[in-house]
């Protein structure tokens, strides 16, 4: 014990200019939480749209022409309801996510929303992220550019957004 405790004084500043050993250990722990949540994967929902057919209604995880995205948001479920938590692993993990990112957010500048696209992401070439990032663009117009055509565009504006959302669920973006 008598070995240890010069050791452990070593590491206390003798004054208030030089760097503390705490927030140097601190730092390197944040950074660490910082670049495990980034490189994090976990399963992501994926979208479900609708269609309609011929008057007939289906569901599905693939896009079709004059599709509508459908929001399949899970509940979280009853929480501590018995004292315990009920909620799944892949819950807990996307909670911890969401508090995450919010703790980093005036660090990254970005929203809940954007970090799970970036870890989504991580894994694509640099050449898909970039096709992911003019598609998340292209997908916006494309839908704005349905709400808004005109009945006899709107077939063809269907027609271009249906292969822009079949290209973003090919590369997995």
């Amino acid at each position: 014990m008598a070995t240890l405790m010069p050791a452990l004084g070593a590491c206390r500043a003798t004054s208030s200019r030089e760097p503390r050993f705490i927030p140097l250990v601190f730092s390197a722990l944040l950074m660490g939480f910082v670049l495990g949540g980034v490189l994090c994967a976990q399963a992501v929902a994926q979208p479900v749209y609708r269609c309609e057919t011929k008057g007939k209604v289906t569901y599905s995880h693939e896009p079709c022409v004059g599709a509508k995205v459908v929001d399949t948001t899970p509940t979280q479920g009853l929480d501590k309801f018995t004292g315990q938590s009920r909620k799944g692993k892949d819950v807990r993990q996307n909670e911890y996510n969401r508090l995450f990112d919010d703790a980093v957010k005036p660090l990254t500048g970005k929203s809940h929303a954007e970090m799970e696209a970036q870890r989504r992401r991580h894994k694509l070439s640099p050449a898909d992220r970039r096709e992911c990032r003019a598609l998340d663009e292209r997908l916006l117009a494309e839908e704005a550019a349905v709400r808004q055509a005109p009945p006899g565009a709107a077939q063809q504006a269907e027609a271009k957004l249906f292969l822009s959302r079949h290209r973003y669920r090919e590369l997995r973006c």
